[in-house]
């Protein structure tokens, strides 16, 4: 198995990290240093960039691939495969998404936060409130769902136990 291809990340003068991915390692460092390399190596404040981590691939399209997976993590993640904390990586891998609290703003929440979504720490139950608290909903780790609305002091209540797969149900 021979190696064609490499990802690596360098660590610029100002403390920021660039992911990049090349066939010839030592030409493309050399690049990087000369400020010759990407864009974001060669603005003010970047020189020099010190490597910090690589990876190497039998194909190019795989380096390329996993150049692009490290560029969409958190700086704390990187930092983490960095110094080789592999244990740690499927816990950072949790983003603002699935933070207690966060305030979507995809799902057509107004500026004042009116529609949450979060996830307990254990990731088992999640809770959604929308319109002021008008309506609420959880899940709980056996699956059973509850949901309650209010609307001019009417409250209306439901439990759902969700039936659970079992081996022989798929057969």
């Amino acid at each position: 198995m021979a190696i064609n291809a490499y990802v690596y990340m360098l660590q610029c003068a100002d403390g920021s990290y660039y992911v990049g991915s090349t066939i010839d390692l030592e030409r493309r460092l050399g690049q990087h240093q000369n400020g010759e390399g990407a864009a974001y190596t060669r603005r003010p404040g970047r020189l020099p960039v010190t490597l910090v981590y690589v990876e190497d691939f039998d194909q190019i399209s795989d380096a390329f691939a996993r150049e692009k997976q490290i560029q969409n993590w958190s700086r704390a993640k990187r930092q983490a495969l960095i110094d080789r904390r592999y244990a740690e990586l499927p816990k950072l891998a949790k983003g603002r998404y699935d933070m207690p609290g966060y305030v979507s703003r995809r799902s057509g929440a107004d500026e004042d936060g009116v529609s949450t979504s979060s996830t307990t720490e254990d990731g088992v139950s999640t809770s959604s409130t929308t319109e002021d608290g008008v309506s609420t909903s959880s899940t709980t780790e056996d699956g059973v769902s509850t949901s309650s609305t209010t609307e001019d002091g009417v409250s209306t209540s439901s439990t759902t136990e969700t039936p659970s797969t079992t081996e022989d149900d798929v057969r």
